[in-house]
C-alpha cells in the first residue's frame, strides 16, 4: 500500500513523500496567482481554478481562498464561496450543485491522535455537503461530516456530526433546530413575507 492510499483510507500517515511535499508547493503557487489576481482578469480566474481543481469549474470563488492541494475538492455547477474560506483537503471534500459558502468558512478533513506521543501521524475523514446547501459565515466542518441537502448551517458553527436534509442547524457544538418547512415558504427572514409582486418588481429591476 502507498502513503496515498494510506491517506485515501483514512489510515495514520505523514505526508514528506512520494512527491507530497511538491504536490503541495505547486498548490500554493497556484493558490497565490489566483489571490493575487485583479478583480477582473476573468480569464485569468477561470484559467486557473481549472488547474487548481484538476478539472472544468462551474463556480464562483471569492479570492483569497486557501486549501492543500486543491485536486482533493470537488465543486458542483453554480456554488458560490466567500472570501477567506479554508479548505484543508488532504482528504476528499465533496460540494454539490448550488451551495454558498459565507465568509471565513473552514472545512477541515484532517486530524491528528489525541495520544501526544503520536501527534505526528495524521488521518483523513472526508467531508460531504449536498446540494443547496448554505453554510454561514465561520462555520467550522470537522472530518467526517455529511451535511444533507437543502440544509443551513448557521452562522460561528462548529459540525461535528452529519446534519440531515433540509434542516436548519446551528451552534457549538452544532445541532438541528428546526426543520425547513411552510413557514420557509411565507418568510424569507423573522417577519418578512416573500411577496410574489415584490419578486417581479425584483425581477424586472435585472
Amino acid at each position: 500500500m502507498t502513503m496515498r492510499e494510506r491517506i485515501m483510507q483514512g489510515k495514520l500517515f505523514t505526508d514528506y513523500c512520494e512527491g507530497l511535499p511538491q504536490e503541495r508547493l505547486d498548490a500554493k503557487k497556484r493558490m497565490k496567482a489566483f489571490n493575487d489576481l485583479a478583480p477582473d482578469a476573468m480569464e485569468e480566474k477561470q484559467a486557473l481554478l481549472n488547474e487548481i481543481f484538476g478539472k472544468p469549474v462551474a463556480a464562483w470563488i471569492e479570492p483569497p481562498f486557501y486549501f492543500c492541494y486543491g485536486t482533493h475538492i470537488t465543486l458542483g455547477q453554480g456554488t458560490y464561496i466567500n472570501v477567506n474560506c479554508n479548505f484543508i483537503d488532504d482528504g476528499l471534500i465533496q460540494i454539490g450543485d448550488r451551495v454558498m459558502f459565507g465568509p471565513a468558512v473552514t472545512i477541515t478533513t484532517v486530524g491528528h491522535p489525541v495520544n501526544p506521543d503520536m501527534r505526528e501521524y495524521m488521518y483523513t475523514d472526508p467531508v460531504k455537503i449536498g446540494n443547496n446547501c448554505w453554510i454561514g459565515a465561520n462555520a467550522v466542518i470537522c472530518p467526517g461530516v455529511t451535511i444533507g441537502d437543502n440544509s443551513v448551517i448557521g452562522a460561528g458553527s462548529v459540525v461535528t456530526h452529519d446534519v440531515p436534509a433540509n434542516t436548519v442547524a446551528a451552534g457549538n457544538p452544532c445541532r438541528v433546530i428546526r426543520e425547513i418547512g411552510e413557514k420557509d415558504r411565507i418568510y424569507y427572514y423573522k417577519d418578512r413575507k416573500i411577496d410574489p409582486k415584490d419578486l417581479e418588481e425584483e425581477k424586472s429591476l435585472r
